[in-house]
């Protein structure tokens, strides 16, 4: 219940701190921004094919990553920063610490490709939307570094709450640097995840996640008049508590079968990694269109649609 009345507080203040009715996404005033450009920074959930494939079931849709879909709704298009575009987010990419996830020392964090963005001469028209997500790799790292006793529970704790600070103060660099439109989506409950009912532990990563974004929250609770908080946390949570009323059947396990050897997404070696899978590597029996998980923490491409409208519904209530 603490962290369900922080975020309404902190969600409250933004709003009035924005000082306008539609800075808490009336539905009564009509849209004010045609967008010219979208630049997003993220991980895995927003990773459009940063070393060539998705983190999704990767069977060729153009708007298979939520990103993707929302961008279509305002009839743009994104591709990745590796190929010329402004899609910088990248799979197991952390908000400001080394390594990744998956122990890569040479993925670049949120930090790192907010910095990189600035080095090409990134600048921001009063039409640009800068998207920008994280917390599922940080939850990761220092989950996996717990379970290993190699820190405490209360430096687990400490550490989470940390990186979502840190990426409030990515927020903030991007507001600062002459943003004046971004969406800041934490990470979702990964207490809801195949990974987390595999361990048992819902509850203790229901909680991470909840403290990521709750520090998130209350870094960026004097920017309302330039950010938008996207609770992913609340809509997945709706689409796993009725995977029917979304379109799917399956909310709790995983559509791939795409072993990683190597240390994948972060949560251990021969586990499911969907920057691997296609249609090729589904489940004997399975339909990864009705599914919401490709891999244990990562979404399908159904279920990254869904996120996309959302988010798209959120800016257009809002901007």
């Amino acid at each position: 219940m603490t962290g369900l009345w922080l975020r309404r507080a902190v969600l409250a203040a933004a709003c009035a701190s924005a000082a306008v009715l539609s800075a808490c996404g009336s539905s009564d005033i009509a849209s004010a921004i045609t967008p010219n450009r979208f630049v997003v920074f993220g991980d895995g959930l927003s990773d459009l094919g940063q070393t060539g494939t998705k983190y999704t079931v990767n069977d060729g849709t153009s708007d298979s990553i939520w990103t993707q879909k929302m961008v279509a709704s305002f009839g743009k298009t994104l591709t990745t920063a590796s190929q010329g575009g402004l899609s910088f987010a990248q799979g197991n990419a952390r908000v400001t610490l080394k390594p990744d996830a998956a122990g890569n020392n040479a993925t670049p964090t949120i930090q790192e490709q907010i910095s990189r963005f600035q080095a090409q001469g990134g600048s921001w028209s009063n039409n640009d939307i800068a998207l920008v997500n994280g917390g599922t790799s940080d939850i990761i790292t220092q989950f996996m570094a717990y379970r290993a006793n190699q820190q405490t529970e209360a430096q687990l704790n400490a550490n989470v709450r940390q990186a979502g600070k840190d990426l409030g103060v990515q927020v903030r660099r991007l507001v600062q640097s002459g943003a004046k439109y971004v969406a800041v989506m934490g990470t979702y409950n990964l207490g809801k995840t195949p990974w987390a009912i595999a361990m048992k532990e819902e509850g203790r990563l229901g909680t991470l996640s909840t403290s990521f974004n709750d520090a998130l929250l209350v870094e960026i609770v004097d920017l309302g008049a330039n950010v938008l908080y996207l609770d992913a946390a609340y809509q997945i949570n709706l689409m796993v508590a009725s995977p029917g009323s979304f379109g799917m059947v399956d909310s709790s396990r995983v559509a791939c079968t795409s072993l990683d050897t190597g240390a994948g997404i972060g949560t251990g070696t021969n586990q499911v990694n969907s920057a691997l899978c296609t249609p090729s590597t589904i489940a004997s029996g399975v339909n990864y269109t009705q599914y919401m998980f490709a891999d244990a923490v990562h979404l399908t491409p159904v279920a990254q649609r869904q996120l996309g409208d959302y988010a798209y519904n959120k800016l257009r209530g809002r901007w």
